[in-house]
């Protein structure tokens, strides 16, 4: 990474790590609704708090608006935005008596004419996607029909992505963990958006202890603002690269509806010793 993208990578770091930390000492005092309307119960059947969700999305947009340049800052503050937003009204309104589930359950109910909390955050996370990949911009002087392409995979990319990323929020730190490893793993194959690397970095970093511990979740709020700000970044790799990571993001997305990716990990040694790590026995 170059002295300049690595001095910002660092500098969104700090920035994402303290935001984070700030929103989320603010919301445990003076939660919106009330402590209680953020709580949910977790995989062992115990009480933890979807606040994290609000602190990192927060840490994430002012950490990508310093670590990014110009455009692609406001991309990346558009799509972290808008994913927060969408997840937070899906986390906080969902009907759970009528829960639908995944992504063909809540496009199934917009086919029959029924707008679902679901279906609401993939159609307002989509459009926010659309209007992050027309924010970044061309990256030269290919013709009309070609930015039309490069803004059609980026909008998927970023929307599928963060929806990906939620999928993964079903164990502590599972989603930061993975959020953290494609950042960096991204950082040298694309390096005009390497820097945004560092408020992933500094949001998971500032996030973890409590999420780890089972006191804190990022419910679909943090994990969709997580997500979008790794797809921003991904919208800097190679046209061929990109649709092949749109491709990868599209295959796991429908692998999800009949494969439990809890179920893939725990049978896998190396993936199931960095799922566990760091967490309770």
């Amino acid at each position: 990474m170059a002295a300049g993208r690595l001095a910002r990578a660092l500098v969104g770091a700090a920035t994402a790590a303290a935001a984070t930390v700030a929103v989320r000492a603010v919301a445990a005092r003076r939660a919106p609704g009330g402590a209680e309307r953020w709580e949910r119960v977790n995989h062992r059947g115990e009480p933890v708090s979807m606040l994290e969700g609000p602190a990192v999305a927060a840490g994430l947009t002012v950490g990508a608006v310093a670590a990014l340049p110009g455009r692609l800052g406001t991309a990346a503050a558009v799509a972290t935005t808008g994913g927060a937003a969408f997840g937070i009204v899906d986390d906080l309104a969902e009907d759970t008596s009528r829960r639908t589930k995944g992504l063909r359950g809540h496009l199934g109910a917009l086919a029959h004419g029924e707008l679902t909390t679901g279906g609401l955050k993939v159609l307002g996370i989509g459009a926010t996607a659309f209007v992050a990949a027309c924010a970044r911009g061309p990256r030269g002087t290919e013709g009309p029909g070609v930015r039309g392409f490069d803004v059609l995979v980026d909008t998927a990319l970023v929307a599928g992505t963060a929806n990906l990323l939620n999928l993964l929020d079903l164990r502590p730190g599972r989603a930061l963990k993975a959020a953290a490893g494609a950042a960096v793993l991204l950082a040298p194959l694309a390096p005009s958006t390497a820097s945004a690397a560092g408020p992933v970095l500094g949001a998971a970093a500032a996030a973890a202890s409590r999420d780890l511990a089972e006191r804190d979740m990022l419910g679909d709020g943090g994990a969709n603002a997580l997500g979008a700000l790794v797809g921003v970044q991904a919208t800097a790799l190679p046209r061929a690269v990109r649709v092949a990571a749109l491709a990868g993001v599209v295959g796991l997305t429908v692998a999800s509806e009949r494969v439990s990716f809890s179920a893939v990990i725990d049978r896998t040694p190396a993936l199931r010793t960095l799922d566990r790590l760091g967490r309770r026995g």
